[in-house]
């Protein structure tokens, strides 16, 4: 049965995606952000007209901060909706270092009115976006969600860990049901501009040289946008019971927390292959110490979404690097 559902950051890369899927499948989608200029307006336009294209009418768009309780809920009034997909966030690890206040009132502050909101509206779920930097300078690998982390290596990571901690709160509190999702390198068609997969296939089909950091000792779990909307819808349908056990990340209350990637470390160097062979260029790879706040590894264990919710990435990186490859050629006719 179709059904309304709020995403935020629905101009964002997986938002987006979301909505697309969402809209694929009938249901109706209200799409909040705030088009911040973080990185290109233009694509977080196209992206916002792909969804009208697919979705007509049942796709409504408020553009809105919502960090600003105030005008979210004027411009949410008088709207209907049964579940929130809180997707929206101040992203990025670098540029924390030096912006730490957008983060605060985007990640911690607008976190908060998103809670608010599902609790005043009785929302049956609310899905949220927490990040794999949760893990920080963790050695221990595969990434699971049973680790303690603690050790946060950037204010972006902080933040992110706070979210899960105020969702445990409202789960407890107010038998929220919540499910955060801790997600790990995500790629594809419509990805950001400030990931490492759109920077290296613009500089190497301009000829340019790619800063490769940690002198190319890094290995990342990149998963493709289209397995992650798969887990994403998967999680928004099967709230967490309210019944007393125990579940994913430790909680008893309503709150699950799951790792939501692709159960494989990939080096940076394939990647890079991956890339050169799509765009039919070499790289010129400019070797550099790894930067403030990185982590020279990530590798997400997803066996307690695979158990609960039969989640299964299908894309390999040789299938999903040439897909973008092919998608970001396309976009800038390049």
């Amino acid at each position: 049965m179709a059904s309304t559902i709020l995403v935020t950051g629905a101009a964002g890369f997986i938002g987006m995606s979301l909505s697309r899927r969402l809209l694929d499948r009938g249901d109706r989608v209200i799409g909040v952000d705030n088009l911040n200029d973080y990185y290109s307006v233009p694509l977080k336009r196209d992206r916002l007209a792909e969804l009208r294209r697919i979705g007509g009418d049942r796709f409504r768009f408020e553009q809105v901060d919502f960090s600003d309780h105030a005008a979210l809920d004027s411009a949410l009034a008088g709207s209907d909706f049964d579940r929130i997909v809180h997707l929206g966030a101040q992203a990025g690890v670098r540029y924390s270092i030096d912006n730490p206040r957008a983060y605060v009132q985007s990640n911690l502050v607008g976190h908060l009115n998103l809670l608010e909101l599902a609790r005043q509206r009785g929302s049956s779920h609310m899905v949220y976006a927490s990040s794999s930097s949760v893990y920080g300078g963790n050695t221990q690998m595969p990434f699971s969600v049973d680790d303690r982390v603690d050790h946060p290596l950037s204010l972006y990571a902080a933040t992110k860990k706070s979210d899960e901690l105020m969702s445990e709160t409202y789960a407890h509190l107010y038998r929220l049901p919540l499910t955060g999702l801790r997600f790990f390198t995500v790629y594809g068609p419509w990805g950001r501009p400030d990931m490492a997969m759109w920077i290296f296939t613009k500089a190497i089909l301009e000829d340019r040289p790619i800063a490769v950091y940690n002198f190319g000792d890094m290995h990342r779990d990149f998963t493709y946008i289209d397995d992650i909307v798969t887990g994403v819808v998967a999680c928004v349908d099967n709230p967490p019971p309210d019944d007393g056990q125990e579940h994913a990340g430790g909680s008893r209350a309503p709150h699950r927390i799951y790792n939501i990637g692709n159960h494989r470390s990939e080096r940076l160097g394939d990647m890079i292959d991956l890339i050169e062979a799509a765009c039919g260029k070499r790289a010129i790879r400019d070797l550099q110490p790894i930067q403030p706040g990185d982590v020279p590894a990530t590798f997400a264990d997803i066996s307690a979404i695979q158990n609960d919710l039969g989640f299964e990435p299908a894309t390999s990186i040789d299938i999903g690097v040439p897909a973008f490859v092919e998608w970001y050629r396309r976009y800038h006719q390049a």
